[in-house]
């Protein structure tokens, strides 16, 4: 098992970051490694970190602004090559339907329910660490 998981963090509002970061704890299942969380609040920071490499799975606010985590998600799916997995933060269930078109690995709503937002992250984190595994 590796030392930690990189989970980054995306939303232009501090509060979320801490509603993402307290409802994953200090690892979101006990077959996982301890998560270690980059937070960014801008989209320059964001590309900046894909780009530096080593994150296992990025959680975007989809309520975010001005770039919004679902056009962020599309964009980055896009232009980074093997992209990580993404877990988008919807403000409405009715938006499932743009974090398709955002081409989200999954999505949770806002605010942030710890039971499901943990169990979507460790599913993401699991696939992400058994194929660089492989």
């Amino acid at each position: 098992m590796r030392a930690t998981a990189r989970v980054l963090v995306y939303s232009d509002d501090a509060g979320t970051r801490e509603q993402v970061r307290l409802a994953a704890g200090r690892r979101p299942a006990a077959d996982l490694p301890p998560v270690e969380f980059l937070e960014c609040a801008t989209l320059p920071a964001v590309l900046s970190e894909l780009d530096a490499g080593g994150i296992d799975v990025c959680v975007l606010d989809g309520e975010a602004v001005p770039a919004g985590g679902m056009g962020v998600c599309r964009q980055i799916k896009d232009e980074i090559f093997r992209c990580p997995p993404v877990l988008l933060l919807m403000g409405r269930p009715q938006d499932a339907w743009l974090a398709t078109w955002s081409r989200a690995d999954a999505a949770v709503t806002l605010p942030v329910d710890p039971v499901e937002f943990a169990d979507a992250l460790a599913a993401l984190l699991r696939a992400r660490l058994s194929s660089s595994a492989a």
